[in-house]
């Protein structure tokens, strides 16, 4: 079944609210095993609603509304529906009740415009959906062979709707239940063009399962899905796919849930019982930072220490100043500086690793060094330090990240080994 999601109102155009609800229903029809091909949003419009629903019919098999119900004549969903429809409109009682009841006990008074709240499209295959958390009842419609289904726009009405009547209506039509599994495989240290190449026949060539690459800063993830009857099937689905990406590119495979390589690099050192410390020049703590939002890393990560100017490296990391400053010295932005700064914070913590960055982040070059050159050293008690140099392209907060995520990917490498 295709499906598209038509979300209503004119305050998403202007950007006053964002589109939440329509995650949450591809999330939930994809769950049904049904495929999300098109979302629209429209204002609230009339004619403009009734071409939005025109091209729907055209192209999907079930139409998904949000918004549109409430008792404003700005609210014109189910008008312009029923009118394109050719059905008429009636008052759900049920609804109208529990209208009703709200307003006398408030002893407000009940305007006509609240009626619209309780208004349902009439005729064979309508159905209302209830509305556990508000006052717009939703309609679910199965009209020549298209499915239709109307559901509040505030989340906190929508979502309950959905999840409930609106899943038991859909499941109702449904000729056969293939929910979507999806598997998130997470990589680092191959950017998002490399590892489609590598898989390049596998794209291509994909039917069941799918293969989707995309792109997180400084990591790539790739998400493999097949609908399936079970968990079982699936699962022997995605296995087969996944074990080929393993053979081609499993030594950037990190991962196969969609979680960030820290959280992989603090699973490897807890298993491994290592801990880890970290000296930070460009990178200003970022390092640490993301260590740190794992839960439970301060059973793995000592500290570390931002040493951003040279008289910090030397007092706090024991760097001299001739290393550092001085006609003929490697520089602060040099391997030999990187691969001091990792050994020496990792002895004077006491730590198993050392991690240290050191370079230019930019706007400016540094050193006479170019923007973008980054040395990162992993040092591991009893193994001989390794030092890497990297050039990464983009904006300082860019290269930065980047810096970081690819010194957690060769500890990651270093603790696999």
């Amino acid at each position: 079944m295709k499906a598209e999601i038509i979300a209503v109102g004119t305050e998403l155009l202007l950007g006053q609210i964002v589109n939440t609800n329509a995650q949450a229903i591809s999330q939930q029809l994809a769950d049904l095993g049904i495929d999300v091909y098109f979302q629209t949003v429209v204002g609230d419009n009339p004619e403009r609603l009734r071409q939005a629903i025109e091209i729907g019919r055209g192209r999907a098999d079930l139409l998904v509304f949000t918004g549109g119900l409430g008792p404003t004549q700005d609210d014109l969903t189910k008008d312009v529906l029923a009118d394109y429809l050719g059905r008429p409109m009636g008052i759900h009682e049920p609804s109208m009740r529990v209208i009703e009841e709200l307003f006398s006990s408030r002893g407000a008074h009940m305007v006509e415009s609240n009626i619209r709240q309780a208004h349902l499209i009439l005729g064979e295959g309508s159905d209302p959906l209830d509305n556990s958390t508000g006052l717009a009842v939703g309609n679910g419609i199965e009209d020549s062979g298209t499915l239709y289904m109307l559901l509040p726009g505030p989340p906190r009405e929508m979502e309950p709707m959905l999840l409930g009547p609106g899943t038991a209506w859909l499941r109702s039509k449904l000729r056969e239940e293939r929910p979507l599994y999806s598997r998130v495989l997470k990589f680092a240290g191959i950017g998002e063009s490399n590892l489609e190449a590598a898989l390049i026949d596998l794209i291509d060539g994909q039917s069941d399962p799918t293969i989707a690459p995309y792109a997180k800063e400084g990591e790539v993830a790739l998400r493999v899905s097949t609908k399936a009857s079970s968990e079982e099937e699936a699962a022997i689905k995605i296995n087969a796919t996944v074990s080929v990406v393993a053979q081609r590119v499993g030594e950037h495979l990190y991962a196969q849930k969609d979680v960030p390589i820290e959280d992989s690099v603090v699973e490897l050192l807890r298993n491994a019982r290592k801990r880890l410390a970290s000296a930070e020049s460009l990178s200003g703590g970022l390092f640490g930072e993301l260590i740190t939002r794992v839960p439970g890393s301060s059973g793995e990560y000592v500290g570390g220490v931002i040493t951003y100017t040279n008289l910090m490296k030397h007092k706090l990391l024991d760097i001299p100043m001739s290393q550092l400053e001085g006609d003929g010295a490697p520089g602060a932005i040099s391997e030999s500086t990187a691969k001091l700064m990792a050994e020496n914070v990792m002895n004077i913590t006491g730590a198993d690793f050392g991690v240290a960055l050191t370079g230019v982040a930019g706007p400016a070059e540094s050193e006479g060094k170019p923007v973008g050159l980054v040395y990162f050293a992993v040092a591991e008690k009893g193994k001989e330090t390794v030092v890497y140099t990297s050039h990464f392209k983009g904006v300082r907060e860019m290269v930065r990240i980047r810096a970081v995520k690819s010194a957690l990917y060769r500890l990651w490498q270093a603790l696999r080994a």
